[in-house]
């Protein structure tokens, strides 16, 4: 497969459509790249707002002025893309890349290990944070650890591994996040962009109730009705209690967009 010139002919396949991987599609379609996307049947957003996982439930979602929508077949992929839309699959196995042959495949669902990515997908394989290795599953890791090192492209070798502590915000870390206490069906009593005080009922799950840990405004909510299970991540309230923010990319997700775009260009300038 010859290189393309333009950025706008190169095809970008990713796997995962979360908030992260939705950050980094939202970078690399505002600079111009053909997109598409693949997820879950169910996917389990947090940060909903944000996340264009969304359209697989919805039908279109979009953030920050870019629209998603999901399709059928990856036949719709460049009609989707013509359109200024970002095609999302339900595609878990990248069945989809058969048709489409991208040059670049970015595994993004941040599932901390490798589903099944190798470097025989395309002339350009680069894997997001832990699971992955430079040069064997992959060609390109790009660190996820807040740190230092976030967003560095390692071009052999791994990722750090999980530290499982979220990232601090105005001083606060694995507070900020909740886990679901129970396994059943989540029945939220709040919305993303609401402001909550520390103790107040945020949802229901099972026969547990679910409290906020400290005041803020939640930023991200798994769908109600969605089942979880005792241990999952559901829902992420923000100590700024800043609005707006429920509504915005995080400077995790521009970071590691930055590093998609690093990544896709020098490959391309690569003789």
């Amino acid at each position: 497969m010859n290189k393309p010139e333009r950025v706008s002919e190169v095809r970008v396949l990713m796997r995962g459509a979360g908030e992260l991987a939705s950050a980094i599609a939202h970078r690399l379609r505002s600079a111009g790249f053909s997109i598409a996307m693949t997820e879950l049947e169910n996917p389990l957003a947090i940060r909903r707002h944000v996340s264009f996982c969304e359209c697989i439930h919805d039908g279109t979602r979009q953030v920050e002025g870019v629209t998603a929508r999901r399709v059928s077949s990856a036949s719709e992929f460049s009609e989707t893309i013509a359109a200024g839309e970002i095609p999302v699959i339900v595609d878990p196995g990248l069945a989809s890349i058969g048709e489409w042959k991208p040059h670049i495949l970015l595994d993004a669902a941040i599932a901390k290990r490798n589903l099944g990515t190798t470097r025989d997908m395309a002339p350009l394989v680069v894997g997001y944070g832990p699971g992955f290795t430079a040069g064997e599953d992959v060609d390109i890791v790009i660190e996820t650890n807040r740190g230092h090192d976030l967003g560095r492209l390692i071009r052999e070798g791994a990722a750090a591994p999980d530290t499982g502590i979220p990232g601090v915000i105005a001083g606060e870390s694995a507070r900020r996040v909740i886990h679901s206490p129970d396994t059943g069906i989540l029945e939220p009593v709040v919305s993303i962009g609401d402001l909550v005080k520390e103790g107040d009922l945020l949802a229901r799950v099972g026969g547990s109730d679910v409290t906020s840990p400290l005041s803020g405004v939640v930023r991200g909510l798994i769908r109600p009705g969605s089942k979880v299970k005792a241990g999952l991540k559901i829902a992420d309230v923000d100590p700024r209690g800043i609005v707006a923010y429920c509504d915005s990319i995080s400077e995790k997700g521009r970071n590691l967009g930055g590093s998609a775009l690093e990544a896709i260009l020098s490959w391309m300038n690569e003789k």
